[in-house]
């Protein structure tokens, strides 16, 4: 089969022929129509998480897949050969970049209809670090005032409409161009991060959710009211910071759950929220998807196409 692959740490990928992967008995081969790009894909390929994640070069990168069930393992529950299905497939069971995918029952759920297997692809990794940073790391609740970083990316777009669902005040940085995109998916206020100071909003936040660490992050302390939460994806705030300021905080990296995915399946067939897809590539230009994923400032999701 067809697939992206990484050889060596540090350099670009390869489009080659590979074996088909093994089909564990707790997984379903899912023939992949559609995969999507996330900043953790290059950071494996930079050899980052060498300790974390020890795979075995060549490898296949790719974690977000959306395709069709080819076969069923045997124990292995849920769904049948022909479904749709989208997924974050599990750290060590990745690989989604190829004609098939091996992926865990638990990881998946049924692909809203009335979306593209483009569109789904774009939806599981981001969708999910959304979803268990506002409800199960910031406990998100009707009334809220939350701010959401760089809403115009692939975990921002979803994350506005995630949180306006769940009744919250939204409001969130992204550059000048992008005002029309994030007010157009729900976000009350639009912060140019450019010009503007979002630690100088007149009313604090319940939530703070950042993307980008660093400065922003650290700011993001100045910016919630005493007794609120700032949750990050992008490592830990400097010590004692969020005792001094009074506040919650919590880092972590996203865990697949079929579950969650599907309360967020139900939530785009109901038309309460959409993905955001910037463009697809065919895997046989890869690398220049992954040059635009990286440089060209993609509005949400850059998606690699197998069929």
């Amino acid at each position: 089969m067809k697939a992206a692959i990484l050889r060596e740490y540090g350099k670009d990928l390869e489009v080659a022929d590979v074996e088909r992967p093994d089909l564990p008995g707790d997984s379903v081969m899912v023939e992949v129509h559609a995969a999507a790009i996330n900043p953790i894909d290059w950071i494996v390929m930079a050899g980052y998480m060498k300790e974390q994640l020890p795979y075995t070069l060549p490898w296949i990168v790719g974690y977000d897949v959306s395709g069709v069930v080819t076969e069923v393992g045997s124990g292995a529950h849920g769904f049948a050969v022909g479904d749709e299905v989208f997924a974050r497939a599990n750290g060590m069971q990745a690989g989604t970049m190829a004609e098939f995918s091996a992926v865990k029952a638990t990881d998946l759920a049924l692909k809203p209809a009335n979306i593209s297997h483009a569109e789904a692809a774009g939806v599981p990794l981001a969708g999910l670090t959304a979803w268990q940073a506002l409800f199960d790391k910031g406990g998100l609740k009707a009334g809220q005032r939350v701010l959401i970083h760089a809403g115009s990316g692939g975990v921002g777009t979803l994350a506005i409409q995630i949180a306006k669902n769940a009744g919250a005040w939204v409001a969130t940085t992204a550059s000048a161009k992008n005002k029309d995109l994030v007010l157009g998916l729900g976000a009350d206020q639009f912060i140019d991060y450019a010009s503007e100071r979002f630690e100088d909003a007149a009313e604090k936040y319940d939530l703070v959710f950042d993307m980008l660490g660093d400065d922003t992050l650290k700011r993001s302390f100045d910016a919630v009211k005493a007794g609120g939460t700032v949750v990050s994806i992008k490592g830990e705030a400097p010590s004692g910071l969020a005792a001094d300021r009074g506040v919650s905080f919590h880092t972590f990296f996203m865990e697949p759950n079929g579950k969650q995915l599907t309360e967020i399946a139900q939530l785009i067939s109901d038309g309460t929220i959409r993905p955001v897809v910037d463009s697809s590539f065919p895997i046989d230009d890869v690398v220049a998807a992954f040059v635009y994923a990286r440089t060209g400032g993609p509005n949400g999701k850059v998606v690699v196409t197998l069929r």
